[in-house]
C-alpha cells in the first residue's frame, strides 16, 4: 500500500489530503450547528416563559418565597434531585397538602402514606428526622390531626434552609434565571461571573454560519 502512494502523483496526494482536511472541518461544523440550533430553540422556550427579575430576586431573600412560588419550587426541586436529596422538599410539599384536607374520613389514610412513604424505618423516601420528632410523629399518626405532621415538617424546613437552600442560590438553577435578560458579551459583562461567561460562550456558539 505504502509504495502504491508513494508511486502516486504529489498532486494527487496533496488533492486527498485537502479533501479530508475540509470533509472533517465540514462535520465539525455541522455537529457544532446542529448542536446551536437545538440550544436555540431551547432558549427561545425559555425566553417565553421568562420570569420577572423582581420575583426571581426574592427567592433570595428566604426559602418560604422561594417555595411558596410555582416556578420557584420546580427549580429548587430540580436542583434537589441533582443532589439526590428530593425526599425533602417532598416531604414538605406532602405535608402542605395534608393540611388542605377537608374530609375527616381522608385524614387517616392520606397521613399512613406520608408516615409510610417518608417517615418510617423502612420508608422509600426516609427524610432526616430526630429520633424525638420521629417518635412524636409515629405516635400523632395513629389518631392524626391536620397538624400531626407540623414539628417533621418544620424540621425539614429547616434542615433545608440551612443546608441546600444556601447551595441552590449558588447554583445554575437559581444563577441562570437572576441573570438580566438580554445582558451581552461585552467584556464587563461576561467579567461578572461564570455563569455569564458560559451564556456569552453559548451565544457565540450560536451564530454558527
Amino acid at each position: 500500500m505504502c509504495k502504491g502512494l508513494a508511486a502516486l502523483p504529489a498532486t494527487c496526494l496533496k488533492s486527498a489530503k485537502d479533501m479530508k482536511h475540509r470533509l472533517g472541518f465540514l462535520l465539525q461544523k455541522s455537529d457544532s450547528c446542529d448542536y446551536s440550533s437545538s440550544q436555540g430553540k431551547k432558549e427561545k422556550v425559555s425566553s417565553s416563559q421568562r420570569l420577572s427579575q423582581e420575583e426571581v430576586r426574592k427567592w433570595a431573600d428566604s426559602l418560604e418565597n422561594l417555595i411558596h412560588h410555582e416556578r420557584g419550587l420546580a427549580a429548587f426541586r430540580a436542583f434537589l434531585k441533582s443532589e439526590y436529596s428530593e425526599e425533602n422538599i417532598e416531604f414538605w410539599v406532602s405535608c402542605e397538602d395534608y393540611k388542605k384536607t377537608k374530609s375527616p374520613a381522608k385524614l387517616s389514610p392520606k397521613a399512613r402514606k406520608i408516615y409510610d412513604e417518608f417517615i418510617s424505618v423502612q420508608a422509600t423516601k426516609e427524610v432526616n428526622l430526630d429520633s424525638c420528632t420521629r417518635e412524636k410523629t409515629s405516635h400523632n399518626v395513629l389518631e392524626p390531626t391536620l397538624s400531626c405532621f407540623d414539628e417533621a415538617q418544620r424540621k425539614i424546613f429547616t434542615l433545608m434552609e440551612k443546608d441546600s437552600y444556601r447551595r441552590f442560590l449558588k447554583s445554575p438553577y437559581y444563577l441562570d434565571l437572576v441573570s438580566p435578560p438580554g445582558a451581552g458579551c461585552g467584556p464587563e459583562n461576561c467579567k461578572r461571573n461564570h455563569t455569564h461567561t458560559l451564556d456569552c460562550n453559548s451565544n457565540i456558539i450560536s451564530q454558527c454560519a
